[in-house]
């Protein structure tokens, strides 16, 4: 099938390529000259595992295509997506200004029937503006042209973008059209050999569902970060009781984990803009404004550990940090934990040398040269001339370190974890301090 996806962002690039991968034939279009230029020596943008062998093999072959001409990307497809973002507004609600803006031209080019599916999160009576402003454009040139507009909301995760695009465990299709359900269906047929992963709802009910999906995730979360809070307070292992409540299957292990708080590109994002949502048709929702108040006092946790292991003189520190992104697997630092620990602990008068796998650029890019941040070429040469060591983000290269080559580098061995990746018992028995989330403050001295 002929498919074109408007955005080439972490969305539209992965699905556009899974797509390619699966036969379709695929134009991504984008404004961005350079991005696209890119794409076609087969540059990719972000660091997704598995994206870039699957962009390249299908570019080569003619199946994956990347033009800036939005007129040519409208005259190929009959599914056109829109995958453009939706940053935050300054009241918290989703901006919908790029995704109006790819509908009104559509609206300018089109010259035939297509399904115009949102796949960027947008709130609920996003696709009825879509098609007001599609049906618009045609209206001042003067055409009729029938046109449908449905909700398709993603469900990826960063860092198994590529996995979760391939073999998804629910394809949600909102719309009340016979022939747009019957086009999507088609598409997404390779999708669905083992079982039918398909649910078809109403539009609204597809555009809500999106925002209850990351909402429940993150709510989890907090949720967990809260039980984590009361367990330092009454000498209870948080870990301990994650995994007495993990076995109930009525809750699950997954987004159980307490931390240093969530972040990325759809947690925060769409939590605020799902309470903006409520408060805009007259309802206070005030479960999702806790969410958003203990995910933000939670990203401080680190720094009061640390604030209190040095009896409030940072001045002249150094921490070492391994971990910048939101999450392992990706290089993305929106909202990251890392940025509200590095900029608290700046104002402070204390230094930051850290490490990560995948987001030293990002950082580079986002704080450019300063005094008090050096990144480092691996874990290890955080540590040299560090007073101690905080862990932000779970990478798999930072579960088993060597506790004693640490002790030896550190000038106060201690280890701040805000993703409880280590035993406080063999930390300790390291002789280094340690401070868990929910795991109790540490009272052992370096040996």
């Amino acid at each position: 099938m002929k498919v074109t996806i408007f955005g080439t962002g972490y969305v539209g690039l992965v699905t556009g390529a899974c797509l390619a991968e699966m036969g379709n034939h695929v134009v991504c279009v984008d404004i961005d000259e350079s991005k696209v230029a890119r794409l076609r020596r087969g540059e990719i943008p972000i660091f997704e595992p598995g994206l870039e062998p699957i962009v390249r093999r299908n570019h080569a072959n003619g199946q994956l295509e990347f033009t800036t001409d939005a007129a040519v990307a409208v005259a190929h497809a009959q599914i056109i997506f829109i995958a453009v973002g939706t940053p935050p507004d300054e009241d918290g609600s989703a901006d919908l200004q790029y995704v109006l803006s790819v509908a009104r031209s559509i609206g300018q080019h089109l010259d035939r029937y297509a399904v115009i599916v949102n796949k960027s999160t947008v709130p609920v009576g996003t696709a009825d503006r879509v098609h007001k402003a599609v049906c618009d454009e045609l209206k001042a040139r003067g055409v009729e042209i029938d046109v449908d507009v449905a909700s398709n909301p993603e469900f990826l995760k960063e860092g198994d973008a590529v996995e979760d695009c391939l073999r998804p465990d629910r394809i949600v299709i909102g719309t009340s059209s016979a022939r747009a359900i019957g086009l999507l269906r088609k598409l997404y047929a390779p999708f669905n050999r083992s079982h039918d992963r398909t649910v078809v709802m109403d539009v609204r009910s597809a555009e809500l569902t999106k925002y209850a999906a990351n909402a429940m995730l993150a709510t989890k979360i907090s949720f967990m970060n809260e039980i984590a809070n009361i367990a330092e307070r009454v000498g209870a292992d948080v870990e301990l009781v994650r995994q007495g409540i993990g076995s109930d299957p009525r809750i699950g292990y997954h987004f159980i984990y307490p931390g240093a708080g969530y972040g990325g590109s759809c947690f925060p994002k769409d939590v605020q803009a799902l309470e903006r949502t409520a408060r805009t048709v007259g309802y206070n929702a005030r479960l999702l404004e806790a969410v958003e108040a203990v995910n933000h006092s939670q990203k401080t946790r680190l720094y009061d550990f640390i604030l209190d292991h040095f009896d409030g003189a940072l001045r002249g520190r150094t921490i070492a940090l391994w971990g910048l992104a939101f999450k392992p697997n990706t290089d993305d630092m929106r909202e990251a934990s890392s940025r509200r620990l590095m900029e608290a602990l700046w104002e402070a008068g204390a230094r930051v040398r850290a490490f990560d796998p995948e987001a030293r650029e990002e950082a580079q890019r986002l704080y450019g040269e300063r005094s008090d941040l050096v990144l480092c070429d691996n874990a290890y040469q955080t540590l040299d001339g560090a007073d101690a060591l905080a862990i932000v983000t779970e990478w798999k290269a930072f579960r088993s370190p060597d506790f004693a080559r640490i002790r030896n580098m550190l000038k106060d061995p201690a280890i701040f974890d805000g993703r409880n990746m280590y035993e406080p018992a063999v930390v300790e028995e390291a002789g280094l301090a340690y401070y868990g989330i929910g795991r109790g403050r540490s009272v052992a001295q370096p040996a």
